[in-house]
């Protein structure tokens, strides 16, 4: 196989729902416990540092990882939920730290975006030292509206505000929009020249339906949305959704009124991927494909039969770009991630 040399357009025509000049690789992310896996190190203690030397070397390998394995860019996001006060309620089963009016009136909003900046930042400027060339990222301010909001309010908790407080339910997903909003703005004038497509994730749904109403999420969500994606269009990039779940019963509304540009995830036990380009194939570009159980649980050789029947399928049905469903995390066998990505590259022709 020839030296690969990455070029970021490709990404960008496939978010914009044009046949890529080749096709690209797309994970959510390159997880640190896969990485440490497949260079047999402890990668762990070098993103979570202090110190920027660390933080440059951790970007360093994870640019390295993608230009060894063919991608044109580099998923790169700091997360929002990262730094709000209180957190932990999203992943980790902790009592909201909101749960009333009283509690939102005095939660410090007005910090999170100087945390966000103080905390996040170093790791924008190491990646924009060390991207190889030909090469951007895709990513940047993680964690969408509904994510924060569970951050510091809690799933169950949100669902009962619902009922109880509807104003305070309404205010929760305003404050958080304001504040992500300001977050990406900033964010846009720093490192706009780094990234090539621009996204968030937001799990919205699980295996047969939205976490929330229809109704809630084009309420309270897709306008949120709708301004930070706006932003992102402001300054010339394109928009992809991260989102877990069935969400077919809000794809038309958040493709119509929010203005992604493409989705991203997808498994099997939801709807092919084959369905989502079907459906959604003429206004946005489609990413990802391959199931994340298949790579988990399948020899090589049914991997690269399962890859290359997808590609076969969707190939050629405008902006496409292929890898992991989700992304890829520790406990994907080194050997199964390889049989996937081996099966894409040889499709187109390296």
């Amino acid at each position: 196989m020839t030296r690969f040399t990455p070029n970021f357009n490709n990404l960008t025509q496939s978010a914009t729902n044009i046949s890529p000049d080749r096709i690209p690789l797309y994970d959510h992310g390159i997880d640190e416990p896969f990485l440490s896996k497949y260079y047999n190190r402890n990668l762990s203690q070098l993103r979570e540092s202090n110190v920027s030397s660390d933080i440059k070397e951790y970007y360093e390998t994870i640019c390295s990882f993608c230009l060894e394995m063919g991608y044109d860019c580099v998923p790169v996001e700091y997360c929002i939920g990262h730094v709000m006060p209180g957190r932990g309620s999203l992943g980790g089963h902790k009592p909201g730290e909101i749960q009333n009016r009283s509690d939102f009136d005095k939660y410090p909003w007005d910090k999170i975006e100087t945390l966000y900046e103080k905390t996040a930042y170093v790791h924008f400027d190491m990646l924009r030292e060390v991207l190889p060339p030909g090469m951007k990222a895709v990513g940047g301010v993680g964690n969408g509206i509904f994510e924060c909001v569970q951050e510091v309010v809690g799933y169950e908790s949100l669902c009962l505000i619902s009922i109880d407080d509807n104003e305070l339910y309404q205010l929760l997903f305003e404050t958080v929009g304001e504040v992500n909003s300001r977050i990406w703005k900033r964010f846009l004038e720093n490192y706009a020249d780094i990234y090539a497509v621009c996204r968030f994730g937001d799990d919205l749904g699980f295996k047969s339906s939205s976490l929330l109403s229809a109704e809630d999420i084009k309420n309270h969500i897709i306008p949120q949305y709708k301004k930070i994606i706006e932003i992102v269009h402001a300054a010339h990039k394109p928009f992809l959704l991260h989102s877990c779940g069935n969400i077919f019963n809000v794809m038309d509304n958040i493709i119509t009124e929010a203005k992604i540009d493409a989705k991203h995830s997808n498994e099997d036990a939801i709807a092919p991927f084959s369905r989502w380009v079907t459906e959604y194939g003429d206004r946005i570009g489609n990413f990802g494909g391959i199931d994340m159980d298949i790579l988990c649980q399948n020899t090589p050789e049914e991997i690269r039969k399962y890859t290359i029947n997808i590609l076969e399928q969707t190939a050629t049905h405008g902006g496409v770009a292929y890898g992991s469903g989700n992304s890829i995390p520790g406990y994907v066998p080194i050997t199964g991630y390889l049989a996937m990505n081996k099966a894409i590259r040889e499709f187109r022709g390296e």
